[in-house]
């Protein structure tokens, strides 16, 4: 599946020089998510790692929280106005009180790249209670090693590399060594897209990993972390106020501004060791 598209582009300098070439940009397409035929929600992303986002969009809805909640997605294929093939619309069957969530949450309108709970109705409904309680221990990890992972992040962003306009996501344990990398034109689909990996591994809850995002950290990202029992979320960038009170109540440990050998930590600060 193709994650990148080619456009010829000017490229104007400083001095007034023009000159074209072709440039790489990170596709962007909506998906259709249906949860046994019926459409629950559309979100924007990145073409690739499907499944893994329908599977983590669906543990982040508070729907399903085992791989065996989530049995079989198929790709429901379709022509587009081009005429070309498009498999932009995943079915997936969910099994047990799921199925009676779905149809209670399912939104009415479209999810952008840049917001993963536009479709929702009120904040009430964004406070999606997790199968997961954060323990308070359990995991510590070093403080240089949380210092080295946007390094780490950053090494292994192969779309990035190639177009520079994608997000990540990385989950790591507790020595720093990856896990598992998604890139998405959203921040909140590659964390998606880590979640659902982890829940199709049967790795949840994610009690002893750390997830480091390359932007900000937001109130859906923690929020997230939060539905996959991830205990510590560290973002290159700033928090937004509501994300700390968030990881505050949850008893996760938030970390922002991680660059070079120093972070902000915003809450819960017990996990990082010297």
């Amino acid at each position: 599946m193709r994650t990148a598209a080619r456009r010829r582009v000017e490229v104007v300098g400083s001095d007034g020089d023009r000159h074209g070439k072709q440039d790489a940009l990170a596709r962007e397409e909506p998906l259709e998510i249906r949860i046994g035929g019926n459409r629950f929600s559309v979100t924007m992303r990145t073409p690739g790692d499907d499944f893994d986002l329908v599977a983590g969009f669906l543990v982040s809805e508070g729907i399903v929280a085992a791989a065996e909640e989530l049995p079989t997605m198929r790709v429901v294929s379709g022509i587009g106005a081009d005429g070309d093939p498009t498999f932009n619309v995943i079915d997936a069957a969910v099994t047990g009180a799921g199925v009676r969530l779905a149809a209670q949450r399912a939104r009415t309108v479209y999810t952008t790249s840049a917001c993963g709970v536009c479709g929702l109705a009120s904040i009430d409904a964004v406070r999606t209670a997790s199968a997961f309680p954060i323990l308070p221990v359990g995991l510590t990890v070093p403080a240089a090693v949380v210092a080295a992972l946007p390094d780490r992040l950053r090494e292994a962003q192969r779309l990035f590399d190639t177009t520079g306009g994608v997000h990540a996501a990385g989950l790591f344990d507790a020595e720093g060594r990856l896990l598992v990398l998604r890139e998405d034109v959203g921040r909140h689909n590659a964390v998606d897209k880590v979640v659902g990996w982890a829940l199709r591994e049967g790795r949840l809850p994610l009690t002893r990993t750390v997830l480091q995002v390359s932007g900000r950290a937001s109130f859906e990202l923690v929020q997230k972390a939060r539905m996959a029992g991830i205990p510590l979320l560290a973002a290159v960038s700033a928090p937004s106020s509501l994300a700390a009170e968030l990881a505050e109540d949850a008893g996760i440990t938030l970390v922002g501004f991680s660059r070079g050998t120093s972070f902000n930590v915003y809450a819960h600060g017990h996990r990082i060791t010297v």
